[in-house]
């Protein structure tokens, strides 16, 4: 098949990005030799204000990271304006192994609102942003061997049987709200406003600066914020000192009950 493969993706510590290159880059395989794949990391602001659209011609793999159980909020306005023109897509969701929800389904929607023709879908496990315990170093070996059978599976439906029909994925319509922690009492919190705090080990390299993908820490003093935090984890994870830390007492109580409750290894969930 002539098909030009497309790897899109928000990818803040690089779990999405891993799986869904991936998946582009197995089916890209089982074409012919020398196809090539086009890469799209929507993850940093300047990024998000390029037109981004499709055609016919091409395959799609488009991920994102689940927040609260939903396709990033932060991300609704950039996706409803990719414009897929008949393209085919698979859609990817990756979790830290609490549970997506209604991510899949709500971006399956979005994805053919945009004009793609829907083929796939996947939920797959990274670690976790609020942490370095709960899933750890996930995508690890065996997900990334069930990322390559998935390409497979793609690849086959395409060009062997054929079959480009519609697919039904888990998940309720309305969506779910978003997932709210609560405290010990059961009472909801609200997480949202809960910033990264910088302690003296920072040696103002301005990496936080450069992945943060709301463009939110300030440049001149990176202790701090100009805008919103999404808790990506980016600036954590990325930090070469570990200067970048949380202190709010609900955010890590969840934390804490994130990797105590959802410890079990949960595993992908593929509809082809």
């Amino acid at each position: 098949m002539d098909k030009k493969i497309n790897a899109v993706y928000f990818s803040a510590t690089d779990t999405t990005r891993k799986v869904v290159e991936g998946i582009a880059e197995k089916i890209a395989q089982d074409m012919k030799a020398g196809t090539e794949i086009s890469k799209f990391d929507f993850t940093l602001p300047h990024e998000r204000e390029k037109e981004l659209a499709f055609t016919e011609e091409d395959i799609v793999v488009l991920g994102t990271p689940v927040i609260a159980g939903r396709v990033p909020n932060v991300l609704l306005k950039y996706l409803n304006f990719i414009r897929g023109n008949g393209a085919l897509a698979i859609a990817v969701v990756v979790y830290g192994n609490r549970n997506y929800d209604d991510a899949l389904i709500e971006l399956k929607d979005i994805l053919e609102l945009d004009g793609f023709k829907v083929i796939a879908a996947g939920a797959f496990i990274g670690e976790h942003s609020f942490s370095k315990i709960l899933a750890k170093n996930r995508p690890d070996e065996k997900d990334m061997s069930i990322v390559a059978n998935f390409g497979d599976q793609i690849y086959n439906k395409i060009e062997i049987e054929h079959k480009l029909d519609a697919i039904i994925v888990k998940g309720n319509k309305p969506y779910m709200k978003y997932y709210v922690p609560k405290n010990e009492e059961g009472i909801p919190v609200d997480i949202r406003r809960v910033t990264p705090k910088t302690n003296s080990q920072c040696t103002d390299c301005k990496l936080c600066v450069k992945v943060c993908p709301m463009g939110s820490i300030n440049y001149d003093d990176v202790t701090k914020l100009d805008g919103i935090c999404i808790k990506c984890g980016a600036c954590v994870k990325k930090c070469p000192t570990n200067a970048k830390y949380y202190d709010d007492e609900d955010y890590l109580r969840h934390k804490v009950e994130l990797e105590i409750e959802f410890a079990d290894r949960r595993e992908p969930e593929l509809f082809v």
